[in-house]
Order: C-alpha cells, then sequence, then structure tokens
C-alpha cells in the first residue's frame, strides 16, 4: 500500500473547527494561512467560502502529496509548502497581509496511524517519531544522549517525575544492545515505573518528550508565534490550538506579554512606557471542545484554543518571550 492510499484510509477528525471557523471568518473573504496543514481539514473549510485564499505549511513530506489533491482542485486560491512554521517569514511576502494565521499543534493522527513512522507505543519499527525536516530520530537520542540530559529531557519535556529512573533503565539497556523500536521503548519504562495510572500507558509522558526533543516542537512553536506576529498586519487574527500544557503555557504567555491587556504587576510601579504592544486583544479564557466533539474524537479531549488580534504596532522582535523559556531552547538545542 503505498502512502497516499493509507493516507485516504485514516480517519482525520479536525479538532474544533466551529469554533476556529466561528473567530476567523471566513465567509467574509480574505487571505488565511494553516501553518499545520495536516489532514487539510482547514484549509478545506475555508476554501469553501468563495473569496478566500489559504497558503498551508506542513514539515512531513507525505502530508504535501496530500496537499497536491487540494491545489488541483483549487490551483489560484491554494498554495502549499514543505517546510517548517518557523521559516514564516522566508515563504510568505509580507505584503499579503493575512486575515488568521492558524496552528494546529501535536501529531497528526496520519503520524500516529503510520507503524513506520516510530510514533506509536507498540510498533516494531525503528524508533523515528519525526515529523519531518529532522536532524536526528528518537533512535539516535535513547542510544546517544547520556543520563544526564535523558532525565532532563524526560523530566522537563514530558514533566515525568521518574524521568531519573526510566533514564537510569534506558542507558542500562542500551549497554546491552541499541534499543530499536518503540515496542521495547515502551516495555523498557513500563518496567522503570513504580507506580502508574492502569487506564492510560506508562510511557506516555516519556514518548511525549522524546517526540518534542526529536521535533524541537517548543522552540519552534515560539519562533513560528514569533514570525506569525511579524506578518500579521492590524486586526490579524493569530490563532492557535494546542493538546499539553507546555505548548498552552507558551501562547498564554506570549499573548499575555504583548497585549495591551497585561498591566503593571502594582499600580505604585512606573508604566512601562518602552513596551511594545503587538496585541489589542487576546482571549482570555481558554476554548475546549464541547463533549459531543470528544465523544466522536477522543484525541480531541485535551486540546485547548486561544486567539489574538494584532494591533497596529509595529513589529519589534519580542525577546522577553525567548528570554523567559530560555531553557527550552538549551535543552531542545542539544547536539546529538
Amino acid at each position: 500500500m503505498n502512502a497516499t492510499m493509507s493516507l485516504e484510509k485514516i480517519k482525520h477528525y479536525p479538532v474544533m473547527l466551529d469554533q476556529v471557523l466561528s473567530i476567523i471568518s471566513p465567509q467574509h473573504g480574505g487571505t488565511f494561512i494553516d501553518c499545520t496543514f495536516g489532514g487539510g481539514s482547514y484549509s478545506k473549510a475555508i476554501l469553501k467560502f468563495p473569496n478566500t485564499k489559504v497558503y498551508a505549511i506542513d514539515r512531513d513530506k507525505l502530508i504535501s502529496e496530500k496537499a497536491e489533491n487540494l491545489k488541483e482542485k483549487f490551483p489560484k486560491r491554494f498554495s502549499f509548502f514543505e517546510n517548517k512554521f518557523s521559516n514564516l517569514n522566508k515563504i510568505i511576502k509580507s505584503e499579503l497581509e493575512p486575515k488568521a494565521i492558524i496552528f494546529d499543534l501535536g501529531t497528526s493522527s496520519f503520524q500516529l496511524s503510520d507503524q513506520k513512522r516510530g510514533f506509536s507505543f507498540n510498533s516494531k519499527n525503528i524508533l523515528s517519531m519525526e515529523m519531518g525536516i529532522n536532524n536526528f530520530s528518537a533512535y539516535d537520542v535513547v542510544n546517544s544522549l547520556d543520563q544526564q540530559k535523558l532525565t532532563s529531557i524526560i523530566k522537563i519535556l514530558g514533566d515525568e517525575k521518574e524521568g531519573k529512573i526510566i533514564a537510569k533503565s534506558i542507558v542500562k539497556h542500551r549497554m546491552k544492545k541499541p534499543i530499536r523500536t518503540c515496542e521495547e521503548l515502551n516495555s523498557i519504562v513500563r518496567s522503570a515505573k513504580k507506580k502508574f495510572n492502569h487506564k492510560k500507558n506508562p510511557a506516555t509522558k516519556t514518548f511525549q518528550a522524546i517526540r518534542i526533543f526529536v521535533n524541537q516542537e517548543l522552540t519552534e512553536l515560539i519562533s513560528g508565534l514569533i514570525a506569525a506576529s511579524k506578518l500579521l498586519k492590524n486586526n490579524g487574527i493569530l490563532l492557535v490550538v494546542s493538546f499539553h500544557s507546555l505548548e498552552d503555557k507558551i501562547v498564554k504567555n506570549f499573548f499575555k506579554l504583548y497585549s495591551s491587556f497585561n498591566q503593571n504587576p502594582s499600580r505604585y510601579l512606573p508604566e512601562k512606557k518602552d513596551k511594545k504592544n503587538l496585541f489589542k486583544l487576546f482571549s482570555k479564557k481558554v476554548q475546549t471542545p464541547s463533549q459531543e466533539e470528544i465523544s466522536e474524537n477522543l484525541g480531541s479531549r485535551s486540546a485547548k484554543l486561544r486567539y489574538a488580534i494584532r494591533s497596529d504596532s509595529k513589529f519589534i522582535y519580542p525577546e522577553e518571550i525567548k528570554k523567559k523559556f530560555e531553557y527550552y531552547f538549551q535543552l531542545e538545542g542539544t547536539r546529538i
């Protein structure tokens, strides 16, 4: 079975599609950027409205084949780029003035369902977890990094309290022979964990941590948000759907730090007159999927939607957000 056929057979659910459309209002036309094309559901929904254009981006080379079908259907209104969204400013011209830029983070159903990609707990294929345009794989991580670095990755990027024990077990096993498959890694983590919830795979947090590290997901997100803020003009919408607390923390802090609603911590302190407000409005209350959507698509249960509206302020590089999350840049910048 070829890659295109396998993609077509996998059921893909767009997360919070109705909420996304109500915020970006494509019925009034405009240009939109879909930074994580995936199954193409957001792009397809937007293109149903006649006066719209969509520029889509995805780092996964297999996804580009799926995007070709949409390009054939809408040759003048749809463009696709196989790239990372951190390179947004290199891909899209600044004079484009998009109405909205959308990020739907995390792994796609296509990536998770493809056993050859090495994302699944029980995959007998070689450890990979590569979303595309990567410098190394999960195999390289678990078989090359020292115990201290593995501990940091698992504890910080996976929020795994038993990270040290798991890292020690990984190093112990690889001394006998390389850890080749997801199934092997899953077994090692299960054996190392002292206590775990039997309703959830005990290797979930470890797999998340390694996947985030392999794809540099957190630093990619920060760079993507900065690039999008630079591209957006007055009233442009920046919308993000995230799936775990680390992503949501970055998005929430980014919107708050660079919004006019970010007030001084005390009325007795002098006002920060040099502060540049990239956003004039942001959603203080996070949006989540309805129970009906969760019932249909269990994978949406952890999704959180936040958005902000760009101000007319001139873009100035937001150094503060990089300083706030400097430890992510240091950790994900580790060389293999």
